[in-house]
């Protein structure tokens, strides 16, 4: 999919449905943590899940700290390479600590094991993770997403958060991108 073909963007989505669900993801983790007696850390990762973790993150009526990291599998393209590149590495220590993975969206499932993976390496007391989206029809092995807003059809999704080729995160609901012929 080219940048200078039109491109017009269906609402999946809507904001109000994302809106509801993050709430309630933020109940989920907000139970799920209630006796941990520290902050539990939210690491997004860049740059799809900024706007889905803002919103987490208020819906969390936790103590919470964030960080990020940056990777890349997609580049300018529609089909993930496969191939993981840490653009950007955490700032500070996870050893012993209860960390949440958070994601946009899950597609085959690669770039989330390879993070499980680099996190636990770290020796975390627990790791967990949460997605906006997954695309079980794409997974290439089975992940568990410990919190989950939605799972959605194998389509190009933006919005949200989510992009093409750097444009459309603004969109405040997830759409699919189709190509005017």
């Amino acid at each position: 999919m080219s940048k200078k073909k039109a491109l017009t963007v269906r609402v999946l989505l809507s904001e109000q449905e994302i809106a509801n669900r993050v709430a309630k993801l933020g109940q989920e983790i907000t139970e799920k943590y209630a006796d941990l007696g520290e902050p539990l850390i939210l690491i997004g990762i860049l740059k799809g899940s900024v706007i889905f973790l803002s919103d987490l993150c208020r819906a969390i009526s936790l103590p919470v700290e964030l960080e990020f990291m940056g990777v890349s599998s997609y580049g300018d393209e529609t089909e993930s390479s496969g191939v993981v590149q840490i653009t950007q590495d955490l700032t500070r220590p996870i050893k012993g600590r209860h960390i949440i993975l958070v994601e946009d969206i899950v597609d085959t499932g690669l770039t989330a094991k390879y993070l499980l993976k680099h996190f636990r390496s770290s020796e975390p007391a627990s790791v967990a993770m949460c997605a906006l989206l997954e695309k079980p029809g794409k997974s290439q092995g089975h992940i568990l997403i410990d919190f989950l807003g939605f799972s959605i059809p194998d389509d190009f999704v933006v919005g949200y958060g989510l992009d093409f080729a750097g444009l459309y995160r603004n969109l405040p609901h997830v759409g699919i991108v189709e190509t005017a012929d």
